[in-house]
């Protein structure tokens, strides 16, 4: 009850200050790429795609060098975006379902996923929204079928489809009007600019395209152009590629718009993707293995955050973050306070205004389902069968500790030294491997992390 007159009380204030706070408040753009690898940019360093819009829209504010993904796929990683929390608070765990792979590979009975987000978790939108904020989202949602459910004002094209079936018309499962011939990721966002030219209140865009998600089908007209481009470390994938330069133009279209409508200076934009690059597509040397494995392929990312005269232009930190940190910053920079919001990560306003250049706290993810492989002749990953078997990871300092639930394994490596994470330390630095294990067991009993126990009475060991 106290909660619900909280609330109600930030409405009637919002309503009375209108004018005030409208005048005054950051415009929030938070541009959610699915399936951007770490270095499938050219401001990440690669020298295959070429996307200059987002080389030139990261040269205006911080690029975080140790950004990640609280989740190393599609479904947990909006999950916590969204809530702000970790996944034990909300249960999406997976794409569901949570036992993937073969039965006979499976020595542990998964945790059951949670397909659908509980409305019962406040979103960043509804908390935007109740402040006076109009919101929209286009693109990819994939944790209901409704965003409007969740605080969001206007929907472009999502529901719970986690991909569409097809970028060229007929789209086929993505609900969206018009595209008699146009490239999905085209029409999403000619559709989010339509929104940004007409808002008259502070806005929250919630842009988070299929793109580059599979089905890997490209753009024609740029096709050629990396058709004749040489591989480098890995890329090669001209079709991928044809995707990411689409995506980074339409990208630049949005820019030209804020920047048209004199909103550019007065919006905070956060950049950055919901997992790693898919193994087999593209690669983010020297990082291990990609999408769906917590080796840091999987969940590091381009990740950065530009805002005029509270940014500064061409910086880069190293301090590690989360997608989770979103929701704390974003509502600081809003100046919205609720205390009666729990969340897990961190406001980054002492780091992004360089007053602060660390932030002294592990990082975690949880992982109690099974992910299997795509190519058993092709990956980076800890066996053939699966991206990832049941599993903790924490990060503290440069050490990262992965556990694993099925046979108790443990991995220890000095990020510093080894980012492809190649050279298990857990055996001759055990000092670490205990600090970072009690750190990783306290996490559990103070989230509820939910642990799989019961074995799988179909597995068959065969390894």
């Amino acid at each position: 009850m106290r909660k619900v007159i909280f609330k109600l009380a930030l409405l009637i204030l919002c309503v009375l200050f209108q004018t005030s706070c409208s005048q005054s408040r950051h415009n929030i753009i938070i541009i959610n790429v699915d399936d951007l690898g770490w270095k499938d940019v050219g401001f990440m360093g690669s020298e295959y795609y070429e996307t200059p819009n987002l080389d030139y829209l990261s040269s205006l504010g911080m690029v975080f060098t140790n950004g990640y993904a609280s989740a190393s796929n599609c479904a947990p990683s909006r999950a916590c975006l969204m809530t702000g929390q970790w996944t034990p608070r909300h249960g999406v765990f997976t794409v569901s379902p949570s036992a993937r792979g073969k039965s006979e590979d499976r020595k542990l009975i998964p945790i059951k996923n949670t397909h659908t987000l509980s409305p019962e978790h406040e979103t960043l939108s509804e908390i935007l929204q109740e402040n006076g904020y109009v919101t929209c989202h286009a693109g990819k949602w994939h944790l209901s079928d409704n965003p409007l459910e969740y605080g969001f004002d206007i929907n472009i094209g999502g529901g719970h489809n986690g991909l569409p079936k097809s970028y060229y018309p007929p789209y086929k499962n993505v609900n969206i009007e018009g595209g008699k011939d146009q490239y999905l990721t085209d029409l999403i966002m000619e559709k989010a600019i339509q929104f940004v030219d007409t808002v008259q209140k502070p806005f929250f865009l919630n842009y988070s395209p299929y793109a580059v998600h599979v089905p890997i089908m490209p753009v024609d007209s740029l096709l050629p152009k990396y058709e004749k481009k040489a591989s480098w470390n890995g890329q090669a994938n001209a079709e991928y590629a044809s995707m990411v330069d689409n995506l980074d133009r339409n990208i630049g279209l949005l820019i030209n718009k804020l920047k048209k409508r004199n909103l550019f200076d007065n919006t905070l934009i956060v950049f950055t993707s919901d997992n790693g690059g898919l193994y087999g597509v593209t690669r983010q040397k020297p990082l291990r293995a990609g999408k769906g494995s917590y080796y840091e392929g999987g969940i590091r990312e381009p990740f950065f955050f530009v805002l005029n005269g509270k940014i500064k232009q061409n910086i880069k930190s190293d301090v590690p973050i989360t997608n989770l940190d979103i929701f704390p910053t974003i509502l600081d920079y809003a100046k919205i306070k609720d205390p009666s919001l729990k969340l897990d990560g961190s406001s980054l306003i002492p780091v992004l205004e360089e007053k602060a250049n660390k932030l002294e706290r592990p990082l975690f993810w949880h992982f109690p389902v099974y992910l299997q492989a795509y190519n058993i002749n092709d990956n980076e990953t800890r066996d053939a069968l699966f991206r990832t078997r049941p599993g903790s990871v924490v990060r503290k300092g440069d050490w990262k500790l992965h556990y694993y639930f099925e046979d108790d394994g443990i991995e220890l490596y000095n990020l510093s030294e080894d980012i492809g994470e190649r050279n298990n330390l857990a055996t001759t630095n055990p000092e670490k491997t205990e600090e970072l294990l009690k750190l990783l067991k306290k996490w559990w009993k103070e989230t509820k992390a939910p642990i799989p126990k019961t074995q799988n009475p179909e597995y068959l060991n065969n390894n």
